[in-house]
């Protein structure tokens, strides 16, 4: 007798199992037909750099993550502090110590999107001695690249940084508007001014603000 009640009740507890998956398959598949398709991307929305527009490296291809919404964690230097939260990045990267990313704003208005590309570039002209004051172990320079002549322009900068226990990094910023949108590009690695790839970087940054709209 017990043992059927058993067998009963096992019966019981398995339709109530198959009944609940059923019907959450049942309410997962209207919540799938309720979700449209991706669209594909609006001609207004801005387009970011692929992995082959970035300035070749020698030894490896590079590699892109999504297109995300929202400030990068970690901030880069520099230009992180100035970031407003509607700020869209891509991250890139090689096999060896190269990175690089991009950032872009959309801009409430033109003349917003123009205050903002001169507070970058100050920014920018200004970082390697605020980075010395943030930290005594590290010695920065920079250059100065020059403007670019794509849409509203685009400004060139160079930061090399060497610490106190030996490493040495070069990097590369760019700032550059098209309209309401400004577009900040970063490339980075170890080295020095030598090893900076200016010009390969220059037409990374024309194709970035030329892909803007």
């Amino acid at each position: 007798m017990g043992e059927t009640m058993q067998n009963r009740t096992r019966a019981v507890r398995a339709r109530g199992i198959r009944t609940t998956v059923a019907a959450l398959a049942a309410v997962a598949g209207v919540a799938a037909a309720a979700v449209p398709a991706a669209a594909a991307p609006a001609s207004d929305t801005p387009r970011f750099l692929e992995p082959a527009e970035l300035p070749p490296h020698p030894s490896s291809p590079w590699y892109a993550g999504a297109v995300t919404a929202g400030q990068p964690d970690p901030l880069p230097m520099c230009v992180g502090d100035a970031l407003p939260s509607i700020t869209s990045h891509r991250e890139y990267w090689t096999e060896f110590d190269t990175s690089a990313q991009q950032l872009t704003v959309e801009g409430r208005s033109e003349q917003w999107a123009k205050d903002f590309a001169a507070l970058l570039r100050k920014d920018l002209a200004g970082c390697a001695k605020k980075l010395m004051q943030q930290d005594p172990d590290i010695t920065a320079t920079q250059k100065y690249y020059g403007r670019l002549n794509v849409e509203e322009g685009a400004d060139v900068y160079g930061i090399h940084t060497a610490s106190a226990w030996g490493s040495s990094d070069i990097g590369l910023f760019s700032v550059g508007r098209d309209g309401a949108t400004v577009t900040i590009v970063r490339w980075g690695q170890m080295g020095t001014f030598q090893h900076a790839q200016v010009a390969d970087f220059k037409a990374t940054t024309v194709t970035a603000v030329n892909k803007l709209y």
